[in-house]
């Protein structure tokens, strides 16, 4: 399976890594995790040369712990998915919905390791990863990760459309916390593809899902804004938020910064020069664009 497909035929733009290549990057992680562990364990046996056997088994126990445990936890926590196996085999650990891993999700996954991995010399994982339709470990089910490829042909990877740009910082003050990643990876599938759905059915499907994020937000869509730009523009916010949580960028308060204008493809028209009146279809901003963009009501 090369791409992530939805039961509605719409491909997400992320591909799952193979078992090959992940158990190559399994390989290097794991040499460079019994190394680190042997040369710290020799030098607490040189250090620790007048403890007792009980001490020295005690020290022993929290080195595995700290460095085979909790060290892979750490690197992918800071790295935001990349350990060094998965650097060198051009892989990265994503949530479901593409975005960047937490320290919640590193620290299931690594927990989940020392019985797949560590215990059973990673046949568990392999066995998981052959039995899962994305290549999934038992960990990366339980916390809602997947490993993905990121040396991939641009040109085969689906880009989530920009939102018109009189919404981009629309939505800075909105509150995105209780939006599942269901429904996230739901609406991503749908922006990357609404240009290749019949127009009626693509305009009911945004309507549904603009429906569906204004009951999580608990704040009502703005009126007159077509339900596609109202999508694409939140995915926007929350794309603009994870960008600055994971590049560390500025965290103060007040609203999000607005991110640097992505270039309009042609076939989306250019915003009105003044905001235009709200309260029909004809004076919405957008509704006179094609119906190929997603972004206006079907004729």
């Amino acid at each position: 399976m090369n791409e992530l497909v939805t039961g509605d035929a719409v491909v997400l733009g992320l591909r799952p890594a193979k078992l090959p290549s992940r158990a190559l990057a399994m390989a290097i992680d794991l040499v460079a995790a019994w190394a680190a562990y042997l040369l710290v364990s020799l030098g607490i046996v040189l250090a620790t040369s007048s403890l007792d056997d009980a001490a020295v088994m005690a020290l022993s126990v929290a080195t595995f712990l700290l460095v085979l445990v909790g060290g892979p936890i750490a690197v992918e926590t800071l790295s935001h998915g990349r350990s060094l196996g998965k650097l060198a085999c051009g892989l990265r650990v994503v949530r479901d919905d593409g975005g960047p891993i937490r320290f919640r999700h590193a620290l299931v996954r690594g927990a989940m390791g020392v019985v797949e991995i560590l215990m059973s010399f990673g046949v568990v994982a392999c066995v998981a990863s052959l039995v899962s339709a994305r290549g999934r470990r038992i960990g990366d089910v339980f916390a809602g990760t997947l490993v993905v490829r990121e040396r991939v042909p641009a040109t085969r990877m689906a880009t989530v459309p920009p939102p018109p740009p009189w919404l981009v910082g629309r939505f800075a003050e909105l509150d995105l916390s209780a939006v599942p990643d269901e429904l996230w990876l739901a609406i991503r599938q749908y922006l990357t593809r609404m240009g290749q759905l019949d127009a009626g059915v693509s305009w009911s499907m945004a309507e549904r899902l603009a429906g569906d994020l204004v009951m999580r937000t608990g704040a009502p869509a703005p009126q007159g804004v077509p339900a596609a730009a109202y999508l694409a523009a939140v995915v926007n916010e929350r794309q603009a938020r994870d960008a600055r949580r994971a590049f560390g960028a500025s965290a103060a308060p007040g609203p999000v910064p607005t991110p640097t204008p992505t270039p309009i493809p042609a076939s989306t028209p250019a915003a009105p020069a003044a905001g235009p009146a709200v309260g029909s279809a004809e004076q919405t901003p957008g509704a006179g664009s094609p119906s190929g963009t997603g972004f206006a009501p079907p004729a």
